[in-house]
Order: C-alpha cells, then structure tokens, then sequence
C-alpha cells in the first residue's frame, strides 16, 4: 500500500501595502493533527503563535516560499502570491503525491497534481495548517520591516491599509518595503512628483 503525502498551502499577506506575500507547504503526518487549527484569519495572533510549532513539529515536513514588494510590484500580486505557492511547495524536502491549493487558482510549475479549494483554509485541515504557518511567519517579517523603517506602525497593523498605515504613508512617503504598484502608496509617490 502507498502512502499519500497530501500538501497543503496556501499564502497570508495579499491585502497589505506593504511587505512580502508568503506562502506555506504542509504535509501533516495522520492522527497527529493539532487540535484547533482553522483558517488563520479567524484565530487570535495568541492562538496561531500557539499552534505554529505544533503544526511544525507534527508535520511530516514544511517549508515557506516569498514573493517580494519588488516582484508584487513586477507581476501583480495574484501572480506573486502563485509564484510564492509554487516556491514553498519546491521547498519542501518530500516531493507530495498531491497538494490542495486554498482558492481557485492554480500556481504553474507545481511537481505534483494539485486541486484548487476554494474557502480551504477553513475546510480542509491541512490547508489550515499552511495558512497558520504563512501568517505567523509573514507577521514576523513585518515585526523586523518596523525596525527597519520605524515610522510606519508595520509591527501594529502587518502592512494593511489602516487609518494610521495611510497618515504615516502620507507623512513619510513610501519606504522600500511598500508595494509601489497598489493604489494608496502609488497616489502618493504621484503628488511626490
């Protein structure tokens, strides 16, 4: 009997306008599923930080892949996003039979056949499990985006376009981190000249 190494994935960070988008790979192991995973959009930051090494130490294996600001910027942000998928599931260290992709499009290039499910992250569990890996890990990126350029709130609000996102936007101007091509921060760099 063959074992079926099932991938999830799926990537946080589409909406902000500022920062990478990452992608996570996941294969879990059978009956050794975390308790609690969900779509990562409707956990607290406590809950995935909790449940983040769980999912890595129950997996079989994971890996992430990134899309930069400069390559959102280059291909739009749903073909960075699929690049970003296609890079985490090259990441991984077994080559799945299969991988459930979250959404309805499918990256090019995967090394197995794969499905797209549409609302994944909240329904199939392994999917779950990659949209918790990606949001922990592009939330942390951000974390280290605020050192970098301080000023902007990245540690508060990841990226997303808030209301104080938006001041010190118009405040500071874009820094290298944001997405040139998104319509806040290009509205900007116009009245800049």
């Amino acid at each position: 009997m063959s074992v079926e190494w099932i991938a999830g994935v799926d990537e946080a960070g589409r909406g902000p306008l500022a920062g990478p988008v990452c992608a996570a790979a996941v294969i879990l192991v059978p009956h050794q599923i975390p308790h609690g995973i969900a779509d990562s959009k409707k956990l607290s930051e406590v809950q995935r930080e909790r449940l983040a090494p769980l999912i890595e130490a129950a997996a079989d294996c994971w890996a992430l892949g990134w899309a930069s600001a400069e390559e959102i910027d280059r291909l739009n942000i749903l073909h960075a996003s699929l690049l970003a998928m296609r890079r985490a599931v090259d990441g991984l260290r077994r080559c799945p039979t299969s991988a459930l992709v979250d959404g309805n499009r499918l990256p090019a290039g995967l090394p197995c056949p794969a499905c797209a499910v549409v609302g994944g992250d909240g329904s199939v569990p392994v999917i779950g499990a990659a949209s918790i890996l990606a949001k922990v890990a592009r939330d942390r990126e951000m974390l280290r985006l605020d050192r970098l350029h301080p000023g902007y709130g990245f540690a508060r609000h990841k990226g997303y376009p808030t209301k104080a996102h938006l001041e010190a936007l118009q405040l500071h101007g874009p820094c290298p981190a944001h997405r040139r091509s998104f319509k806040p921060v290009r509205l900007v760099l116009e009245m800049r000249g």
